[in-house]
C-alpha cells in the first residue's frame, strides 16, 4: 500500500512538473523574467492620455519601388512595419523580452528546443479574415525560402512544423539551434496566405498588401510618397504593446534627392519631426530654424550604431592586418572631432559602445606624430614604401589607392578629412558619393573598397553577431557582414552570444567578441555622442518618459 502510494505521489509530482513546463504565458524574455505582468495594461513609458488624430510628416532621402520589404529585391517603402502585426512584439524599456500580439501566448520548454504559439481568437487581417496557423506556416515557409539572410539563416534551424489546430502552431528545433532562436521566431510578421496566391513572393510589387497591423497603405506616388492611414477599428488595440501607441491617424513619408533638401523642407514644416544623426549639423545647420520648434538632445540607454570606415576584406590591400592598422592610424580623430563636431564626439572604441557590453580595452590613442611613425613602419614592414611621393607596392610597383565610398553628401566632410591624412602617408584614396539605390546595390554585393557605413546592436546582441562578424556570412550576399571578416575565434566568439543562458554570461561573452573585433582593425571608428537629437513643430508631442532604447516614434501624438 505504502509502496503504491509512493508511486502515485511520485506521478503527481511528475505530471505537476511536465505541466509546469508547459504552461502557457504572454511573455518571454531573452535572460530572466518578463518586466510586466499579464494584468498590466500599459508600459511605463506611454502616455495614456495620448490623443488619436492629426497627421505625422516625415522625409526619407532616397526611393522606392516596392511594398514588399521581405526579400532582397528592390528598395521597399518607408513604414510598411506598421502594416504586418507579428507573432510577438517589442518593448523598449527592457533588453529583450517579447509580448504575445498575434500569438496571445506562448509554450517554450526549458531547453528552448520548441516554441508554440497560441493565437488570439481577435486576430484578423485588414480584409476581415481571421489569421490562422496555416497563414504563420505559409510565412514562414516564404521567409525561409525567400527572405533576408538572417531569417533565412535562423529558420533553417526548425526541423518540423505541426499545426494542432486552427489557432496553435508548434516549431520543434533542430540542430544547431541556440536560446535566441525561438526569440527569432516569435518576432516573424504574419502574412495572409489568401493574399499571396497566385504571386511571386520573391518579386518587386507595388500592389497594396493586406496587413493586420495599426495602419494600412491609403496612397502610394511611387519613389516620391507613401501615405498611411490608422486601422480604426484595430484588433489589437488593448494589447499591452498597442495602448498609447500609434496615436496619428495618417502616417505621411515623403521622399527627398538628399538630406539638406529634406532639413530645409522640416524648416519650412512641410515635415514634422526629425531626428538628427549627424551632431555636427546639429549644433549648426539648426541656428534658423523658427522659435517655435523645439530641439531637445534626449539621453538613451541603448548602444550607438558603431559607425566608421569599414574596409573590404575580401580585397587587396585590406587583407593585410597590419595595412587595416596603419590606416587606422592615420585618421587624425582629434582634429576631425574639433573641427567637424566641435569636441563633442566620443571616439568609437567598442561594437557595444555607451553599454554595459563594452569591453573598452583598446589602447590609448597616440599623439598625431607618432601615430604617422608608426602607420608608415607598419606599411614599410608590409611592403608599402613610399616613392617618388607615392606609397606603392615593392613588388609590383603598384600604387596603394583605393575608393572611399559614401551614402550621403554630409559624409564628404569627414571622409575628405581621413584623405588627407591618408596622403602624408602618400596613399590616394578618392571619395565617391552615390544615390541610396546605388548604394544599397554596392552593400548587397560586396562592391567597394572601403565603405563609409555602420552596425546597429542592442542591449541584447544575439545571432545577428554571426551575421556582422561570421564566415557564412561573409560569403552571402545582402548580409551584413560588411567587412568581410572570417576567423575561427571570431567565429566561436559572436556563436556564444546567443548561447548564454544568462545576462552575467552575455556581458562576459559580448565583451570577449569586443575584443576580438576591435584588435582586428575591421573599420577605422568614428565617434558616438550618447544622445538622440529630435527636432519637431508643436503639432506634435512626446510622452516624457524615455525608455532604456530611447524615445518610441509610435508614442507620440498631434497636440
Amino acid at each position: 500500500m505504502m509502496f503504491r502510494a509512493a508511486l502515485c505521489m511520485l506521478a503527481l509530482l511528475l505530471s505537476a512538473h511536465a505541466w509546469a513546463g508547459d504552461a502557457p504565458v504572454n511573455a518571454i524574455a531573452m535572460h530572466g523574467a518578463p518586466k510586466y505582468t499579464a494584468g498590466a495594461k500599459h508600459l511605463d513609458y506611454i502616455d495614456p492620455s495620448a490623443s488619436k488624430g492629426g497627421t505625422l510628416t516625415q522625409s526619407v532621402v532616397g526611393t522606392f519601388d516596392t511594398l514588399n520589404p521581405f526579400t532582397l529585391k528592390g528598395k521597399p517603402a518607408q513604414g510598411l512595419d506598421y502594416v504586418y502585426d507579428r507573432l510577438a512584439a517589442r518593448v523598449w524599456d527592457e533588453p529583450f523580452t517579447l509580448y504575445g500580439l498575434v500569438a496571445k501566448q506562448f509554450i517554450v520548454p526549458d531547453d528552448r528546443s520548441s516554441i508554440t504559439f497560441i493565437l488570439d481568437e481577435k486576430a484578423k487581417f485588414h480584409d476581415k479574415t481571421s489569421i490562422t496557423a496555416d497563414d504563420v506556416k505559409f510565412t514562414f515557409e516564404q521567409l525561409k525560402q525567400y527572405g533576408r539572410p538572417n531569417m533565412r539563416r535562423v529558420y533553417q534551424l526548425v526541423k518540423k512544423i505541426t499545426i494542432e489546430n486552427p489557432r496553435t502552431i508548434r516549431f520543434d528545433l533542430g540542430q544547431g539551434y541556440d536560446r535566441e532562436t525561438v526569440m527569432i521566431l516569435a518576432m516573424m510578421p504574419v502574412l495572409p496566405k489568401h493574399d499571396w496566391a497566385g504571386r511571386d513572393f520573391n518579386s518587386t510589387t507595388l500592389q497594396i498588401p493586406v496587413g493586420s497591423g495599426p495602419y494600412r497603405i491609403k496612397n502610394v506616388g511611387v519613389g516620391r510618397k507613401i501615405e498611411y492611414e490608422r486601422v480604426k477599428d484595430d484588433w489589437a488595440a488593448d494589447n499591452i504593446t498597442r495602448v498609447g501607441h500609434n496615436n496619428f491617424d495618417k502616417l505621411v513619408f515623403d521622399y527627398y534627392r538628399d538630406d539638406a533638401v529634406a532639413l530645409e523642407a522640416f524648416k519650412a514644416h512641410e515635415t514634422d519631426v526629425r531626428r538628427e544623426f549627424d551632431s555636427a549639423k546639429w549644433q549648426t545647420a539648426y541656428n534658423d530654424t523658427p522659435s517655435s520648434v523645439k530641439k531637445e538632445a534626449i539621453p538613451h540607454g541603448r548602444p550607438e550604431w558603431v559607425k566608421g570606415f569599414i574596409f573590404n576584406l575580401r580585397r587587396p590591400p585590406f587583407d593585410n592586418p597590419s595595412v587595416r592598422e596603419a590606416l587606422n592610424l592615420a585618421f587624425d580623430a582629434d582634429f576631425v572631432n574639433q573641427t567637424l563636431f566641435r569636441g563633442e564626439g566620443k571616439r568609437i572604441t567598442s561594437i557595444f559602445p555607451n553599454t554595459e557590453l563594452a569591453a573598452n580595452m583598446l589602447p590609448a590613442s597616440l599623439p598625431r606624430r607618432d601615430a604617422l611613425v608608426k602607420a608608415n613602419k607598419l606599411l614599410e614592414d608590409a611592403g608599402y614604401k613610399v616613392q617618388q611621393g607615392k606609397r606603392v607596392d615593392v613588388k609590383t610597383g603598384k600604387p596603394l589607392a583605393f575608393q572611399i565610398l559614401l551614402a550621403a553628401a554630409q559624409d564628404e566632410k569627414i571622409a575628405l578629412a581621413f584623405t588627407g591624412g591618408l596622403k602624408k602617408l602618400g596613399i590616394e584614396a578618392n571619395v565617391r558619393t552615390v544615390d541610396a539605390a546605388q548604394f544599397a546595390g554596392a552593400l548587397a554585393s560586396y562592391d567597394y573598397d572601403m565603405v563609409l557605413h555602420y552596425w546597429i546592436n542592442t542591449l541584447s546582441p544575439g545571432t545577428e553577431q554571426m551575421i556582422y562578424w561570421g564566415c557564412d556570412a561573409a560569403k552571402t550576399g545582402g548580409s551584413k557582414n560588411y567587412s568581410g571578416i572570417c576567423t575561427p575565434e571570431i567565429d566561436e566568439a559572436a556563436k556564444a552570444i546567443s548561447a548564454a543562458t544568462s545576462r552575467r554570461q552575455l556581458i562576459q561573452s559580448a565583451r570577449n567578441l569586443d575584443n576580438l573585433v576591435m584588435q582586428a582593425n575591421l573599420f577605422v571608428p568614428l565617434f558616438t555622442i550618447g544622445l538622440d537629437y529630435w527636432a519637431y513643430w508643436p503639432n506634435v508631442a512626446h510622452p516624457r518618459q524615455t525608455p532604456l532604447y530611447g524615445q518610441v516614434l509610435e508614442t507620440w501624438w498631434a497636440h
